[in-house]
């Protein structure tokens, strides 16, 4: 992690405290080459534009008084797309009910319906095929899978 990071780490956990950014979490942030600074928040209620408006606004105050990235540089932050995977364990719950795909540790790769979020890790429902004589049928299994077997969760979009 950069000192420019680090820093912007410590401002957002200030603005965090805010009432209105109380439940508010930083998933990430990125200096890329081109100076470009990426921050990735979320939220256990969902991240509004306004809210990603009004923190952009509040580094770019500290980043132009403090010239941390100098004269030229661009800021985004922004919510986690569908397409960016769940890294944080409190951003499970608001995933309830929704498909995931899930790939362990191990290498082994689960598609299924998020059920239940615990302390310690998901229930996820797998549609199975199991043989039976020469007819083969689905059922649904839940299968526990622990948090720290996550290597990958993403959610995938049904239409």
């Amino acid at each position: 992690m950069t000192e420019t990071e680090a820093r912007v780490r410590d401002l957002m956990q200030k603005k965090f405290e805010e009432p209105e950014f109380s439940d508010c979490f930083l998933l990430e942030i990125r200096l890329l080459p081109t100076n470009k600074l990426e921050v990735f928040i979320d939220s256990d209620s969902g991240v509004s534009f306004d809210q990603c408006q009004k923190v952009s606004r509040y580094l770019e105050g500290y980043l132009d008084e403090e010239g941390w990235l100098g004269e030229r540089y661009v800021l985004e932050v922004s919510s986690p797309g569908v397409d960016r995977p769940l890294v944080l364990a409190r951003q499970y719950p608001r995933n309830l009910g929704r498909k995931l795909e899930i790939k362990t540790v191990d290498g082994e790769k689960r598609t299924g319906l998020l059920t239940a979020v615990q302390d310690t890790g998901i229930e996820l429902e797998v549609s199975e095929k199991i043989k039976e004589g020469k007819k083969t049928r689905r059922v649904k299994r839940s299968h526990f899978i622990p948090f720290e077997s996550i290597e990958k969760a993403l959610v995938k979009i049904q239409f």
